[in-house]
């Protein structure tokens, strides 16, 4: 029975596109559609491949530049902290001692801005390997914080 209708669809398929009036036209437009899904298939699958390989990509960026930050011992650190820090003018070189033990960095020192100890702050929490901040800074008149 199933043999039969098989056969049947397959006649019916034959006789639509080997029509001799509209069979060519039929065929046309059976390729034109049939072309233009695998173009949107393969298109599809093309920015899936390369929106996995940007994923991939980033995701190998952030390891790497996470396994490529090393431990720095105290003496480089508080040594980039300073190098950071002074490269702003307002920042008075001479008036701050920068220490580190164990990625704490220890900023110790006077300030004439309530905003520049909040902003020199702010910058040193920034700095990679900076841990945390011990702000011993102070306004010129007012007594130094002890630790």
């Amino acid at each position: 029975m199933y043999g039969l209708v098989l056969a049947a669809l397959a006649g019916a398929l034959v006789s639509f596109f080997l029509d001799p009036d509209t069979g060519g036209y039929r065929r046309s437009v059976a390729r034109d559609r049939i072309g233009g899904l695998t173009r949107r298939g393969r298109r599809q699958l093309e920015r899936q491949a390369r929106r996995v390989a940007s994923e991939t990509a980033g995701l190998k960026a952030r390891t790497t530049r996470q396994d490529a930050t090393p431990d720095l011992d105290d003496a480089t650190l508080a040594q980039k902290v300073m190098s950071e820090l002074f490269r702003d003018p307002r920042i008075p070189k001479g008036a701050i001692n920068v220490n580190a033990s164990a990625g704490v960095v220890q900023l110790r020192g006077e300030v004439e801005d309530p905003s520049l100890i909040v902003e020199i702050l702010d910058r040193t929490r920034q700095i990679g390997g900076v841990a945390d901040v011990e702000n011993l800074l102070h306004l010129p008149g007012e007594p130094a914080p002890r630790s």
